[in-house]
């Protein structure tokens, strides 16, 4: 089960990179976007948007419709995504519109109360416009730096990934110690393969929440895949369990039960499962008399 869910964690990553967005080249709608005076599409780990659960943040934006009819902007959404996943959403809904050729600007105040129970950390993020339909106008990528708590979504997620990781490697463990891995190289190499990725997923994890980079796609597959083929090459490596010991010790366990069945057979007169084995002597047990046949006569 462990094993199931960590690799279906890795597969999510591969599986994200080929349903991400599309290049911005063909957007109907030129977009400029600032978080508190800062640009967005210019953050990054050093100088990401920082977004606080107890200060509301400004928004500015500029729209320059490039096509030949009237666009308009029905809502704003700020959002931050960890592996495909969406850990914290903002929708904030506008009546704007931009005549074909012009250029429009934006300024509302975003309220990320929420953002303390739903992330922390270094978190990719976008701003997204789209129009009355929900289609996507514009989209912008940035990196923000959430100030939420430890026990959020996003921590909790984390701490998932430690205690399955931490199950999978005592596991492994545990199967080293006491030479129950499988004989077969291949098969010992994919069972420490689970505790590679797991290590590699917390890893990641870890340096986000401390805010030492934003956990990209390619850096979450560097460290998971990195650490995944050096358990595979530790497992694939590691030596055959040796198996002749452990059949002596059988063998000599069975010799002790069959030892301890021969002497309470001694005990009980009894050297075979034949009834007629039960005396050593060759004309059989002693004759019996009929009870009564001892007494007296008077």
């Amino acid at each position: 089960m462990i094993a199931r869910w960590l690799i279906a964690v890795a597969m999510a990553l591969g599986a994200a990179i080929f349903a991400g967005p599309s290049a911005s080249a063909a957007e109907p709608v030129q977009m400029s976007v600032t978080v508190n005076s800062q640009d967005a599409a210019s953050a990054g780990p050093t100088n990401p948007v920082r977004l606080d659960p107890h200060s509301p943040a400004r928004v500015q934006m500029t729209l320059t419709n490039n096509t030949a009819d009237l666009v308009t902007v029905g809502a704003v959404d700020v959002s931050g995504h960890v592996l495909g996943l969406t850990f914290f959403s903002y929708h904030t809904a506008v009546g704007l519109t931009v005549e074909p050729g012009q250029t429009q600007s934006l300024d509302f105040e975003l309220e990320p109360s929420g953002l303390d129970g739903q992330a922390t950390g270094l978190i990719n993020g976008t701003v997204t416009v789209t129009d009355g339909d929900g289609a996507v106008l514009a989209e912008t990528a940035t990196v923000t730096d959430v100030r939420g708590s430890l026990v959020s979504v996003y921590g909790l997620f984390g701490l998932a990934l430690a205690i399955l990781t931490a199950l999978a490697v005592l596991d492994a463990a545990l199967g080293i110690a006491r030479r129950r891995l499988h004989e077969n190289r291949w098969r010992r190499a994919m069972r420490m393969l689970t505790p590679g990725i797991g290590i590699g997923l917390v890893l990641a994890f870890t340096l986000s929440a401390t805010r030492v980079w934003a956990p990209t796609l390619d850096r979450w597959l560097l460290l998971a895949g990195g650490f995944a083929a050096g358990f595979f090459l530790l497992g694939y490596l590691t030596p055959t369990p040796d198996t002749a010991e452990d059949e002596d010790v059988d063998d000599m366990a069975d010799d002790e039960l069959e030892d301890s069945d021969a002497v309470d057979d001694d005990r009980t007169g009894r050297i075979g499962e034949d009834p007629t084995d039960r005396w050593p002597s060759e004309t059989g047990p002693p004759p019996t008399r009929p009870a009564g046949t001892d007494r007296p006569t008077p």
